[in-house]
């Protein structure tokens, strides 16, 4: 698998701190060293901004840079895979310029909320409205290839902690909510997004696990998904979807003091390699019956 990890090491536009702090530890205990030990070819971006910045001036520019970074690496080949501190950082950049794309969005929260409705008034709970063009408009007017996400394609897995106005909004909005108790039906939801777009942004914020697997930041909330149903969400969406560009967001190390994060990331990211070579060797297989049917009708003639 050819990869590109955007590094956004940004918590509420502040670098390196608290979640922020996670793109950089990932890299630092060898998240990278250890995918191209394991065949794959991989390459970290860096995102990196200057100045004295606020939450909501320094996300715009972490969008457009996001944005850039992943359309390059697709051009080039690659997979994006953004390894950001906040959740619409790594979403709102990767789906600008991917035109119609389904999400699968697994998360402990809503991320729902607007400015009008958000109890704390945090950016980040806001990302998929800030994607769907329903919170922070302005915040995405001037993005490069930005469309509105259509709430009919999210699917929202795992999440178990909303406010009251986020469940009224997957109510009215007609997004498909799958949660932890509810994961069989996940085929189904991932078949009917199928039916509308043939591509997906796969959103892994490490809160959705259980503390109990890992403890991903201070917002971790009991009864949440295994790392082998992560995986196995991963690997649906693969059997239905191309997947066009991923995120793995809010990792907070200093919560983490057994050091469980750096393995949940080598492991989601070894399932996104085992769904995007599947295709790449059928095809090939699929070109070599091609190339010898065409010798066979050679030799007949």
């Amino acid at each position: 698998m050819r990869l590109t990890l955007i590094q956004v090491p940004y918590d509420s536009g502040h670098f390196g701190a608290r979640m922020g702090r996670g793109p950089l530890h990932l890299i630092e205990q060898g998240l990278a060293a250890t995918l191209e030990r394991a065949g794959h070819e991989v390459e970290v971006v860096p995102v990196r901004l200057e100045g004295f910045l606020t939450e909501v001036t320094s996300a715009p520019l972490l969008h457009r840079q996001v944005a850039e970074k992943a359309s390059r690496a697709r051009e080039a080949g690659r997979l994006p895979v953004v390894l950001s501190g906040n959740c619409n950082a790594a979403a709102v950049g990767s789906l600008a310029g991917l035109g119609p794309t389904g999400v699968v969005w697994m998360d402990a929260h809503g991320d729902l909320n607007t400015p009008d409705t958000s109890p704390s008034g945090f950016l980040d709970g806001m990302a998929i409205s800030v994607a769907m063009g329903t919170a922070w408009p302005t915040l995405t007017a001037k993005l490069p290839g930005f469309h509105p996400l259509d709430p009919r394609n999210v699917v929202h897995v795992g999440a178990r902690d909303f406010d009251p106005p986020e469940l009224e909004v997957i109510e009215s909005k007609g997004i498909t909510r799958v949660p932890v108790e509810g994961l069989d039906g996940l085929e189904a939801a991932l078949a009917d997004l199928a039916t509308r777009v043939d591509q997906a942004y796969i959103h892994m914020d490490l809160d959705v696990l259980d503390p109990a697997e890992l403890r991903a930041n201070v917002y971790a909330t009991p009864d949440g998904l295994t790392l082998a149903q992560m995986e196995e969400v991963v690997r649906a969406t693969g059997r239905h979807l191309k997947i066009a560009a991923a995120g793995i967001t809010a990792y907070d190390p200093d919560q983490d003091p057994e050091g469980k994060g750096v393995r949940a990331a080598e492991r989601l990211l070894e399932a996104l390699a085992g769904n995007l070579q599947l295709p790449a060797q059928m095809e090939a297989a699929e070109r070599v019956i091609r190339e010898d049917r065409d010798v066979l009708r050679k030799l007949a003639e």
